[in-house]
């Protein structure tokens, strides 16, 4: 497959592609192409999943791709570091510069000093981690810990099913009770909702359980209002009342799983009671969903649940994980195609990571590992080797990370040499020393895996890339070269690239033809059992945990910060993102941004009255962490005691340059080394007026030496 674009150049053409971005649907794209420019993309119909519909978010990224302020240059930073001031220079002074710089830190420090930061600014398995993983191997930086959206909710499902697997995402229109369980889907997952709505449409009941009443909550039957990090304790309840109502599969217990007496012993001191306290939710809600779920059994129905990402960002998410991901074997829904759990697919891709990144290039160099979670911590922290250089690419870290303040001043050192790889000014590149001008979507080759569903997808490139901008793998490839870097594999094409992704396990011919292929899978992959664990079974102890000096079963693990603990920060905070944006993309898209408004804080109605709050009014968040302001709304999505800060905007963008995660921790869950996002306590307070703000800065000053 040769390295070039398909560009029409005097006719119309589409193009097949697929979306870059970190949502569970990855979606099949059409980009329409006259005269070399791409001038519509939508979803395409013949891929099943897709079906034709896209996102608002994405249908406009011709938008993002021809926008006004995207950086099609060089920048060299002229200014101080966050001042944003940059001059704009060629590749060959940039990059020169570049490889002088890590070339000296590698010689005079330690290669460790030089740190990798990347996410999934695409999901790409190419433009991703490719040629950017073998660049950082070769040198022996740093690795990274790349924990701050999944990771938690990981290690729980690994523990339990064995990885990151599920039911087939298709299967959920024949279920007969769903429960959506930490997921807004009409918002992050829309054709997972299309399935819902069919299911709905043939007489299947609908619960959401979510600390916030979403779009999704709105939509289904019954929505539970549980507080955040309580997830485990509602589903140690629904154990219970399995348990002491014998709605159980008693041949799939003893068959396919393992731990089960000690599992029923922990489940039977979770009476709906002790739940309904914990959770602040009617012991009669408990008690309904664990008999509907119940009868499911009885009557051979099947009963699905799909989990996502909200509810693992405690401190026991890792833990909630495994215990809502008990729940199907105990009344054997897995036996039914459209029964079990679906949190992520993406373990049953068979993608050669190892091929791709190829760690082997470390030869036998043990570096050490940054969590990026913690990379505030980790920037300030004067032990040697000290992080003197930064690249990012993919990632948007002052903005995403915990614990901003933080953050932003590891990243104001002015010893520390960043490079940023970007499409935009965002709030990270107004760091950088240089910000090199990445390829969008649609003028790249790449390859695609998912976590929603099981097809494989390959992405073409519609037109050139526009001005002077470079794909990630040819940025690493000079950068490579000029540092004297000479291994063949760091001048691999993105053709060979997108081969090596899959190997012979994917056949490439179909994704060239059609743009997907599915992977061959059986409808009801643990109908008789076959988990991907050691056991073969669902483990409800794991001896691996186990082995590490962690309990074997999963339990239920109170926030870091709780209620009771400080009464200077009585309110729970959440930080949902904003429906029309994506993490931190497409918050300047000027379209998509004026949907979505301005950074707001929910704010449930008996909790502004206390505070003498209303919808418009500017209020102040804070907590021990800093302080940040946005207008309030009043609004019936907020629970009683839960404040919903929606995110994550750019900070440049906020009242006073901040963002929510001003206020978000960096501690870390209790599987899988992941952020703590939902759990965070702050208080709320009307705006003061401009003359007092700095007293009530210097208290808040004071206050982060007083823990919550």
């Amino acid at each position: 497959m040769p390295d070039q674009d398909h560009s029409a150049t005097s006719s119309v053409q589409r193009v097949r592609g697929a979306c870059p971005h970190d949502c569970p649907d990855t979606c099949a794209l059409l980009t329409t192409v006259q005269d070399g420019i791409a001038i519509k993309v939508q979803g395409n119909p013949a891929h099943a999943h897709t079906d034709g519909v896209l996102c608002t978010k994405v249908s406009r990224y011709t938008e993002r791709t021809y926008h006004p302020e995207r950086i099609l240059q060089p920048l060299k930073r002229s200014g101080p570091k966050g001042s944003g001031q940059y001059t704009p220079v060629g590749w060959d002074e940039a990059l020169g510069d570049i490889a002088a710089r890590l070339l000296a830190i590698a010689a005079h420090n330690n290669p460790e000093a030089i740190v990798p930061y990347s996410y999934a600014g695409t999901m790409g398995l190419v433009q991703g981690e490719s040629i950017a993983a073998r660049f950082f191997h070769t040198l022996g930086a740093s690795l990274l810990d790349r924990t701050i959206c999944a990771s938690a909710g990981a290690e729980g499902l690994v523990h339990t099913l064995g990885g990151k697997v599920g039911m087939q995402v298709q299967f959920f229109a024949e279920s007969k009770l769903i429960l959506i369980w930490g997921s807004n889907s009409i918002g992050s997952n829309l054709h997972f909702w299309r399935y819902v709505q069919q299911a709905k449409r043939n007489g299947a009941r609908l619960v959401c359980i979510d600390p916030r009443k979403t779009e999704t909550a709105e939509k289904c039957h019954e929505h539970i209002a549980l507080r955040p990090g309580t997830d485990a304790a509602l589903a140690f309840a629904l154990m219970h009342q399995l348990i002491t109502h014998d709605w159980l599969d008693h041949a799939y217990l003893a068959e396919h799983t393992v731990g089960w007496p000690a599992l029923r012993e922990r489940a039977l001191q979770w009476p709906p009671e002790r739940a309904a306290e914990v959770c602040g939710v009617p012991v009669e809600q408990i008690v309904s969903l664990a008999r509907d779920y119940g009868q499911c059994v009885v009557n051979r129905e099947p009963a699905a649940i799909r989990l996502n990402y909200g509810m693992q960002r405690t401190r026991g998410g890792g833990n909630a994980t495994r215990a809502v991901v008990s729940l199907p074997a105990l009344i054997g829904a897995w036996r039914h195609r459209a029964g079990g759990v679906l949190m992520s697919s993406s373990g049953q891709f068979p993608v050669q990571r190892a091929a791709l990144q190829r760690p082997d290039l470390l030869a036998g160099r043990r570096p050490r590992t940054i969590n990026m979670s913690t990379i505030g911590d980790a920037l300030l922290d004067a032990t040697a080797p000290r992080i003197e250089a930064l690249v990012v690419y993919n990632s948007n870290p002052v903005a995403v990370a915990p614990d901003s303040g933080k953050v932003v001043q590891g990243f104001a050192r002015e010893d520390l040499f960043t490079v940023v790889l970007e499409h935009f000014q965002t709030d990270t590149a107004d760091y950088a020393d240089y910000i090199l001008p990445a390829t969008t979507q649609l003028e790249h080759w790449d390859v695609h895996s998912g976590y929603g569903h099981t097809d494989a997808l390959l992405n073409r490139p519609a037109i050139a890339p526009l001005g002077q901008s470079k794909t990630n793998t040819q940025i690493f490839r000079e950068l490579a070269a000029r540092m004297g870097l000479t291994d063949p594999c760091l001048s691999e094409s993105d053709g060979e690239l997108c081969r090596t992704a899959y190997g012979a396990q994917v056949d490439f011919a179909a994704l060239l033809e059609h743009g997907f292929a599915t992977i061959p899978l059986p409808d009801a992959p643990f109908a008789t059992g076959q988990f991907p664990t050691p056991s073969g079974k669902c483990e409800f102890f794991s001896d691996r945990l186990a082995a590490q000096g962690l309990d074997g079963l999963p339990d239920y693990l109170p926030n870091y910060e709780a209620a009771g603990t400080s009464k200077d920060f009585p309110l729970a905070m959440i930080s949902p993102p904003a429906r029309n944006f994506l993490n931190s993309s497409f918050v300047n898209i000027t379209s998509l941004r004026h949907i979505e408004g301005e950074p707001l804080l929910e704010i449930h109605a008996d909790d502004a009255q206390q505070r003498g709050i209303t919808t418009g009014a500017v209020v102040r968040i804070f907590n021990q962490r800093g302080t940040y302001r946005c207008k309030a709304k009043v609004s019936a999505r907020a629970r009683v005691g839960v404040v919903n800060g929606l995110g994550v905007w750019w900070r440049k963008l906020g009242l006073d340059g901040s963002n929510v995660n001003q206020l978000t921790s960096q501690q870390l869950t209790d599987l899988g080394r992941a952020p703590t996002f939902y759990d965070c306590w702050v208080e709320v307070a009307l705006d003061a007026p401009p003359g007092d703000r700095e007293n009530l800065t210097s208290m808040g000053q004071g206050a982060r030496h007083r823990q919550p």
